[in-house]
């Protein structure tokens, strides 16, 4: 079963990273759409660049829909996998699938250099959706004490990880809320 799929993310690169580097590391992906370099890969959207590295600028721009089969997902989390370390910090990356009856799913992938540094990107991204949320309906007294509750969260959510020790990542993955979409 075919379906369309759309990523973007704008991935700043480390300082000294190649573009075979950054070829690479994307493999997987170049491999999944049998194309050997990043330059050849377009987008269905004549508007969309696809993938494209800008080494002067050090910025890795993703901006691709591309049919895909089922096996695409974890053939773009191995991808960013490989990508983490090559990244200047972390970063989110919209992944949205366009189903066949109108729906469309939507969600936030995490790619950076360290656990640690995607943690602190989930709860940047978290604490930027909650405060818009409560913000319509709440003070900023209200809110702030909704953000503090999410910080403490995040904090124990660490020492949990760091407890069970769980092995270093260089993505993460999590359902997004329907109302967060990239504007183009």
């Amino acid at each position: 079963m075919r379906m369309e799929a759309h990523v973007h993310a704008s991935i700043p690169i480390l300082e000294g990273v190649s573009k075979p580097q950054i070829e690479s590391a994307l493999e997987a992906w170049l491999d999944y759409l049998d194309l050997d370099s990043i330059d050849k890969v377009k987008s269905l959207e004549p508007n969309e660049p696809g993938i494209q590295f800008d080494e002067s600028n050090r910025m890795l721009e993703l901006c691709w829909t591309g049919e895909i089969g089922r096996s695409f997902e974890q053939v773009l989390e191995r991808s960013l996998a490989l990508l983490g370390p090559y990244c200047e910090e972390a970063v989110e990356v919209d992944f949205t699938l366009y189903h066949d009856n109108g729906e469309d799913e939507n969600r936030l992938l995490f790619v950076g250099p360290t656990e640690l540094a995607i943690h602190e990107a989930q709860r940047r991204c978290m604490l930027e959706d909650v405060d818009a949320i409560l913000g319509r309906q709440f003070d900023k007294q209200r809110v702030d004490e909704a953000l503090a509750l999410v910080n403490d969260l995040f904090d124990r959510d660490w020492v949990e990880k760091k407890s069970r020790k769980k092995q270093e990542r260089a993505f993460e993955s999590y359902t997004v809320a329907p109302n967060r979409k990239n504007l183009h």
